[in-house]
């Protein structure tokens, strides 16, 4: 049950990134995503095959298999959304805008699980101990414990967002974090940056990513679930 609500939360969590730059690209004057449809929550037009279904479908079975670089929390991407930055009015300013309306979006889910969490801590009964009990369960530290099923999928929504929202910003090609280093870059730089891609940036997601996020992800956890306990 926990990987069919992972698999879920992150089709949803992409779903709502990408519609986050679309949305955002279409406020500051470029319609490209929007009149391609992409102003939408609808996964089945953000969906890449590597990155939404291949790379996940990794990560969920590759513990069993050895493959332990994402172990402990659920990435991927989406189909890029298009942007035509000479839309813009201020190219650089609203180019970095719109990509961190998508890392952006996904703190934004965090803080709204957070918020059902925290309701059901203080209003239902027991709540606290139903709350971290599932919380634990969603991260996979509460063996033989069966968690509340709103609370767990709010807790795998959390967890799935932080790691979104991280891992977005790294500066590796084509994630978020890279058109934000891109910007900073002079010129011939940038030559050489761009030229980072296909496999290469594969290899930096798995191998350097995983590593970024294995030291950001549980920092974070331990803020949020902290602030559980003191409900």
């Amino acid at each position: 049950m926990k990987a069919v609500f992972e698999f879920v939360v992150l089709l949803f969590s992409l779903s709502v990134h990408e519609c986050a730059h679309a949305w955002t690209a279409s406020l500051l004057g470029d319609h490209t995503a929007r009149l391609e449809g992409r102003i939408t929550l609808n996964p089945i037009y953000h969906i890449d095959p590597i990155g939404t279904l291949l790379f996940p479908a990794i990560v969920i079975f590759g513990p069993f298999f050895g493959f332990t670089f994402f172990s402990g929390f659920l990435v991927g991407w989406a189909k890029p959304t298009p942007v035509i930055t000479r839309n813009f009015r201020k190219i650089v300013r609203d180019e970095n805008l719109v990509t961190l309306a998508g890392p952006a979006s996904n703190l934004l889910l965090v803080l709204v699980a957070f918020a059902i969490l925290a309701g059901m801590a203080i209003f239902l009964p027991h709540g606290r101990t139903v709350v971290i009990s599932s919380f634990l369960a969603g991260l996979g530290g509460a063996a033989g414990v069966i968690p509340q099923p709103v609370a767990l999928l709010c807790s795998i929504a959390i967890l799935i967002n932080l790691s979104l929202f991280f891992f977005n910003l790294l500066p590796i090609p084509p994630l978020d974090g890279s058109h934000l280093v891109r910007n900073l870059l002079p010129y011939n730089a940038v030559q050489v940056y761009d030229r980072i891609g296909g496999w290469a940036s594969y290899l930096l997601m798995i191998f350097v990513g995983g590593f970024i996020l294995s030291l950001l992800i549980g920092p974070s956890l331990g803020l949020v679930f902290a602030a559980l306990q003191r409900l």
